[in-house]
């Protein structure tokens, strides 16, 4: 049984602790043990962040949910006081457009109707052959190459690579360029210069992508919004910042659920065992329910700030308070999920909040959950004897993103 089952939930916590909190080294994937003090005794509290500020940090289940629909609670990071996850956040918020990502109702509204087409459940659904003949595809590939191999550059970060670029009409040939500075936006350790640079050539590439798409229209995501700029319904400038994002978000964060996803499942072999020796689609769904909960890979929380004084579970936010919800927290809460801390894939796991919750819920957590249930229903059942080419202390976790994973996953069979 791995010793991730009995991770600590509890640990010493300072005055006013820094946010993002250090993870337990023997516990990687659970998250810090501070935080769990905090959910336990100060739910709602006030932590420090990169910039000195210090926003309230949202620890419990239920006060996430309270809180991120209540509409007194921006996403705006235009608004004083809000708490930019680091410097190049803070610094692209003064220049980026207004997007989903950063706007209220009505504009949200407006522009998440303008995208949200492509990634509802039905036309998700049918892209499930398409995605299930990629997996089979990588794992035939995988199963004909060297062994011990990365499961990280063999299925982890192929997949979503190919699926995006499916979706949106990105060539794939390009993955390389968008994967290595979609990551160098998302690492927090590089000079804020950097990430603005790796920024600035997604940018470029997306320019250059909606001409293209303008004259040769598909059937795609680009040349949808193509269509909309045509038409007056967005702006350019709109259209190519939200290609950026979904570029960025359509492979970033499933290659760490495909990798430590399965890092996880090796890591309980009873609960690998039940996934592996079934094909029911329910089983195999819940299954990455679970380990979404489980592992929670956004590692720097929700951020919000409040427009108005809320007085709330027995404190006042003020208006002008940065606010973080920190959601692996909230999934791991006893309170909402009894045994939180064991990964167990037939718990009722659906009501977790690893794609965030209200109206800024994650827009691709269809195509996310699709992805996820073709490497899960496929990958164990095809290579039943798959395990760890190494063990997990020598195992290199990436801590510096907006998520956290492993940089690589040696594995053989």
């Amino acid at each position: 049984m791995s010793d991730t089952l009995s991770c600590p939930v509890s640990g010493s916590s300072q005055p006013l602790p820094e946010y993002p909190m250090t993870r337990a080294a023997e516990c990687p994937m659970a998250p810090p043990p501070a935080v769990h003090e905090l959910r336990a005794e100060q739910p709602i509290a006030k932590v420090r962040i990169w910039n000195g500020t210090t926003p309230w940090l949202i620890t419990r289940h239920a006060d996430q949910r309270a809180l991120l629909t209540d509409p007194r609670v921006s996403n705006d990071d235009l608004e004083p006081g809000f708490p930019y996850v680091n410097a190049h956040r803070a610094d692209i918020a003064h220049r980026a457009p207004r997007m989903i990502t950063n706007t209220d109702a009505p504009e949200h509204t407006r522009l998440r109707r303008m995208v949200n087409g492509p990634f509802v459940v039905k036309r998700i659904a049918a892209m499930r052959p398409t995605v299930q003949k990629m997996v089979d595809d990588l794992v035939d590939a995988m199963l004909a190459g060297p062994n011990p191999t990365d499961l990280l550059t063999d299925v982890a970060l192929p997949l979503p690579s190919l699926v995006i670029a499916e979706l949106l009409g990105v060539p794939y040939q390009d993955h390389g360029f968008f994967q290595d500075n979609s990551a160098r936006v998302l690492d927090g350790s590089l000079p804020p210069e950097e990430a603005a640079k790796a920024s600035g050539a997604l940018l470029q590439y997306l320019e250059g992508l909606f001409e293209e798409k303008s004259a040769h229209p598909g059937d795609d995501v680009v040349s949808e919004m193509a269509g909309r700029v045509k038409a007056g319904e967005m702006t350019r400038s709109e259209a190519t910042h939200m290609g950026v994002a979904m570029l960025i978000a359509g492979h970033e964060t499933t290659t760490t659920m495909i990798s430590l996803g399965t890092l996880a499942l090796l890591e309980h072999p009873d609960q690998l065992a039940l996934l592996r020796e079934t094909d029911d689609p329910k089983v195999i769904a819940n299954a990455v329910e679970e380990v979404l909960r489980y592992l929670t890979i956004l590692q720097t929380g929700v951020r919000r700030v409040a427009r108005e004084d809320i007085e709330y579970g027995g404190v006042v936010i003020r208006a002008g308070d940065g606010i973080i919800f920190d959601l692996h927290a909230a999934n791991w809460d006893p309170e909402a999920f009894p045994e939180a801390e064991r990964l167990d894939i037939g718990r009722p796991a659906r009501t977790h909040q690893a794609f965030g919750y209200g109206p800024h819920q994650c827009l691709g957590q269809n195509l996310a959950r699709l992805e996820l249930q073709a490497v899960y229903g496929t990958l164990y059942r095809r290579v039943p004897t798959l395990r760890l080419a190494t063990t997990v202390d020598q195992l290199e976790f990436d801590h510096t993103g907006t998520t956290y994973g492993v940089k690589s996953l040696p594995v053989t069979w």
